[in-house]
Formats: C-alpha cells, structure tokens, sequence
C-alpha cells in the first residue's frame, strides 16, 4: 500500500473513517488508563534513552551524536512496527478495521478540542473571578508548555487559541499526511519524531546537543502540515479566508519555529487577533512576536470562535481525503 497512487487512494478511504470515529470517540479514558496511551509508550522509550545516553557531564557534540543515534533507533523501531501491522493486516480478515484503529488512536482532534474548549469553560464558571482563573490557568496548562501561572484572563484565552492552531498541524494534519504518504510506518515514525520533539526538542542546557536531532527532525516533517493547516484555516475562515492567508505569510516568519507560525498566523488573521507576544517559561521569559494585527484582549467566545472555525476546517479535511478515495469513481 506504500508509497503508491492507489495506495493513496485506498488509505485516504480508511483515513475518512478513522476521522469519523475519532471526531465520535477521542480516545476513551478508561481505557488508556488501564493500558497506556501508545504515545505514552513511546514517550517512556525517549524517556529512557534520554536518561541512558544524555550525560551532563559529556561534552555536547557527543550527546549530539548520540541524541542523533537514539532518534534513528526509535525510528527504526516506529517503522518496523508500523511495517508489522500492515503485513498483520494485509494477512488478516477484515484487516482494513485494524489499520483504521490504529490511525484513529494517533489522531488527536477529540481530545485537542476538548481540552481546548475546557479553558472558557473554567473561566466562564460559576464563582469568584480569582477561581475561575486558577481554574482556567489549570485547564490551560494542559494544552501549553508555558508558565500560565502570570496569564490573565487574556492571557489564557490566547493560548488556548494558539495550542489549537499549531497543534491541529501536528496531531492531526502531520499525522493525516503521514498516513497517506507512508502507511503505518509513516504514521508511526511521524508520531516518535513529533513526541521526541515536544519532550527533548528544547533549547535548554540539557537538551540543546541531544535533542538536536528531534527537533530538526520534527522540523522537515512538519513542513508541509504546518502550511496546509494555515491553508485549512484560511478555507474554513470563509470571507476573512484572504486575511487568514496574507497574516500567515507576512507573519509566519516571525514565530521561533519555522512552522508553528503558520498556523497561528492564520487563525490571528482568521479571528481579527493579535496572537503570540512574550510568554515565560520556568524562570526564563521569551520575547515572542505577536501575529496578526487585531485586538490582543481575547475573549472566552473567541476560543469558542476558534473551535468552530477549526472544526470547519477538520470537515473540510475529511471531504478531501473523502474526494481522493472516490477518485476511481469519478474519472
């Protein structure tokens, strides 16, 4: 099924499911809660090699050596378990369920816009205006690696609606494409790359040599997401689709990441906000560069606004995986 048209085809038709059926279920808490989410397995195996082979001690161009070693390992082990359930499938009665279950188990829009839509949810709760904002910086901590403990009402509201936007590009989108492209091992090397990324991928003393590799890595893969999401928003953004597009290409430069700006830059553009700006993380606060040209002051209806607009994009989405695996019957 790798690598070919008609593969393409094929898997675009198991990607409409598997867009169904996480959009329906998410990922059930019972039952990763017994078993272990598959991302968490493979966050453990970073965790490990991280622990094994990220020394201090060592000089830097070592662990970057090393941290490039491990990721290639990793990959390896992502790709040969990808290739074996595509062999299990192919020998298997009714195989095709299989390989729609385990693209849905790696897709992420359920469970991102649920943890998403909790921050106006905390926010616009019963209560003192003090506890809604413990709360909201609770539920947004969930979704964010900065400090949300300095975050307003504002504050919060805003990264809520940047989370939503970068990591649609890359647990949805990256994963999506990585499916059609390389079939299980596609999925499940963009999956390793991409957890590496957000656990090792920093620019901190201890991970700035071995984590060299992740986050490059994540870089090329993300390419390509990053910029069709920007284009899905712009799509879903209706009459303001033209500003979501020309914000992302005149701002998208300025983000730290060579993709997350993308994204980001869109939905400021799609919205009328001003997105981004500085954001503290532990003791070390980051200049980032603000998005779009609109208001900075978001609001709860917002992020319900930026919902929205992503779920038109995630339809959007579906009809053309929907369109690809009709192709044959088209032409």
């Amino acid at each position: 099924m790798i690598g070919t048209v008609m593969g393409m085809i094929m898997g675009a038709g198991l990607l409409v499911i598997a867009l169904v059926l996480d959009a329906l279920v998410g990922d059930p808490p019972r039952l990763w809660g017994r078993l272990g989410h598959p991302v968490v397995w493979i966050g453990a195996l970073i965790d490990r090699a991280d622990r094994w082979l990220n020394r201090e001690r060592w000089p830097e161009p070592v662990r970057r050596v090393l941290g490039a070693v491990a990721l290639a390992a990793l990959v390896a082990l992502a790709g040969g378990v990808g290739w074996g359930l595509e062999v299990a499938a192919a020998r298997l009665t009714g195989g095709a369920l299989l390989v729609v279950l385990v693209v849905t188990v790696f897709l992420a829009w359920r469970s991102l816009a649920d943890h998403v839509a909790a921050v106006p949810q905390a926010l616009d709760a019963p209560g003192d205006e003090a506890g809604r904002l413990a709360a909201g910086r609770r539920a947004t901590a969930m979704i964010v690696g900065r400090d949300t403990r300095p975050l307003d009402r504002a504050g919060l509201c805003r990264a809520a609606i940047e989370s939503l936007a970068e990591n649609y590009a890359d647990g949805v989108m990256g994963p999506a494409l990585a499916f059609l492209v390389g079939g299980l091992p596609g999925l499940l090397i963009y999956k390793t790359v991409n957890t590496a990324d957000s656990m090792i991928g920093h620019r901190t003393p201890r991970h700035r040599a071995f984590g060299w590799a992740a986050a490059r890595t994540d870089d090329l893969l993300n390419l390509v997401p990053a910029r069709l999401t920007a284009l899905l928003i712009a799509l879903a953004a209706g009459t303001r689709g033209l500003r979501a597009l020309a914000t992302a290409w005149r701002d998208a430069g300025r983000h730290l990441s060579p993709n997350a700006g993308w994204p980001e830059a869109a939905m400021a553009g799609a919205l009328g906000l001003a997105l981004g700006g500085p954001r503290r993380y532990g003791a070390e606060t980051v200049d980032g560069a603000w998005f779009g040209d609109g208001r900075a002051q978001a609001e709860t209806a917002d992020v319900h606004r930026a919902l929205a607009l992503t779920g038109r994009a995630h339809l959007i989405l579906g009809a053309a995986a929907g369109t690809l695996a009709s192709a044959p019957f088209l032409l």
